[in-house]
């Protein structure tokens, strides 16, 4: 009898131990189970706001490269070259070459405005002109006839023109570049589209070595290209043994971008 009791004592003794030691474990696996809920949800809140950092950076660095795109545009923006020069340096040289007389001669009244762009070369415009007037050759009477009704007949058209409409075959090497200018050539008014190899020089920061105290870019124009005087009405076939139908032109230009000027 006694035994039994112990025995049953002992048992409830145990199952109160049992009882005390899943309480423990109770209380351990819980606040375990709250704490690896809430590093989850930290993990995830932190993945989110690396999300939105990466985000947040790409965001930035696309307008970065917009930014410079533009500054990039800017830079190659078109300028637009004056070829009217004071000192009378630019100048065009005529040469006809016949079988009984060679005539040479130029002209120093060049104006005009051409509009380049070094990032693009072919869309290149604009016109060069030259006053008739300012055409000259050594024998002072040849240059009365040269100027008279019968030949150029300065007085009723003053100017010879090359209008350029753009430049095609376009070759850039440095600060070189070549290619054939496309366009309108108008001499005593009668107008006839032609093509002429030309080579332009783009010095940037140069003006102020041919311009002393200003600021901007050089832009040199070289060409030599024929014409026919008889295309142009000029006392077509007539005395071609002493003055060559085809007229040999070599032009030298340089033109002028003044920031002064673009202000």
């Amino acid at each position: 009898m006694r035994s039994r009791v112990w025995n049953g004592g002992n048992g409830n003794a145990r199952l109160f131990q049992d009882w005390i030691w899943f309480s423990q474990l109770a209380w351990l696996v819980v606040p375990w189970s709250v704490f690896r809920s809430f590093v989850a949800r930290k993990k995830l809140e932190t993945g989110f706001k690396s999300v939105r950092r990466v985000g947040l950076m790409k965001t930035r660095l696309l307008a970065l490269i917009a930014l410079v795109g533009v500054s990039g545009i800017v830079y190659a923006a078109p300028q637009k070259f004056d070829f009217k020069d004071p000192k009378k340096g630019n100048s065009v040289a005529f040469k006809l070459v016949a079988p009984k007389e060679t005539i040479e001669g130029s002209a120093n009244g060049i104006s005009g405005t051409i509009t380049f762009d070094p990032a693009n070369a072919a869309a290149t415009s604009g016109k060069i002109v030259t006053e008739t007037k300012s055409l000259t050759v050594p024998n002072g009477m040849m240059r009365q006839h040269m100027h008279g009704g019968m030949w150029l007949d300065a007085e009723k058209f003053p100017e010879i023109i090359f209008e350029v409409k753009e430049l095609r075959n376009v070759k850039t090497d440095g600060d070189k570049t070549t290619g054939d200018a496309v366009g309108n050539f108008t001499l005593k008014g009668v107008t006839k589209e032609i093509s002429a190899p030309v080579t332009l020089t783009y010095l940037k920061g140069k003006l102020s070595d041919r311009v002393p105290g200003h600021k901007g870019d050089l832009l040199v124009v070289r060409s030599t290209f024929t014409i026919q005087r008889s295309d142009f009405s000029v006392n077509p076939h007539k005395n071609e043994d002493k003055v060559s139908d085809k007229i040999e032109l070599t032009l030298g230009a340089a033109g002028a971008c003044d920031e002064a000027a673009g202000k």
